[in-house]
């Protein structure tokens, strides 16, 4: 019989693949769409429809990370295809395209985390989640998928190569030191994994700080 926690993961896993990734890259493609560069809109990605978001193996391995209840959650989505030269404001147009992914996670989750903060803020509303195991199984689940995206948002926010917080990294840099890091874009799959596995306690220390922050425990 799988574990209920598990099974909570996974079910909250579903719901991040279904809407959360969808949400994310509809938030790059509209924020470029507004800026001006119209390409994910011609690709078809200016959409909450999960299949033309879907990648098969960020979201595998959002997926193990679940299985594995280490307590950490990585995956991601189709990257949403977004033409630099065509948004208004250039390199700063560009990190604001990028910042609008893991926005869109920090707001997921606070629009979760809100209702759950209420329900255990009131005594009366608590007793009776804990006195129901239906409402006791969804509230563990919501938490999953708080805490799910909060990591989605923290690793995406990592100044590495290809992820989100490296294009806003060059955008917020000069012209001139952005030219010179572009060469060590090559190198970033290897750098996420030697930092993630390096920093994995600091990763954890921001999500736990977040997550604290939204939920209160």
């Amino acid at each position: 019989m799988i574990d209920q926690q598990l099974l909570q993961a996974l079910i909250a896993v579903a719901i991040i693949i279904l809407i959360g990734f969808p949400v994310h890259e509809f938030s790059h493609a509209f924020a470029a769409f507004k800026l001006g560069d119209s390409t994910a809109r011609w690709q078809g990605r200016l959409t909450l429809n999960p299949i033309t978001h879907f990648d098969p193996l960020g979201g595998g391995l959002l997926a193990i990370s679940a299985l594995l209840q280490t307590g950490f959650f990585i995956g991601w989505a189709k990257p949403t295809p977004v033409n630099p030269y065509n948004l208004r404001g250039g390199r700063r147009g560009e990190a604001l395209v990028a910042l609008a992914g893991p926005i869109s996670n920090l707001i997921m989750a606070a629009a979760v985390a809100i209702p759950i903060r209420l329900i255990t803020s009131n005594p009366e509303w608590l007793t009776a989640v804990l006195s129901s195991e239906i409402a006791l199984f969804a509230i563990d689940v919501a938490v999953f998928f708080v805490v799910i995206n909060i990591f989605l948002m923290v690793f995406n926010l990592l100044p590495i190569p290809p992820l989100d917080g490296w294009r806003v990294l060059l955008g917020l840099l000069d012209a001139r030191t952005s030219y010179t890091l572009r060469q060590y874009e090559q190198y970033g799959f290897l750098l996420i994994l030697v930092i993630f596995l390096a920093g994995a306690s600091f990763i954890g220390g921001i999500v736990g700080f977040f997550r604290n922050l939204l939920l209160g425990f």
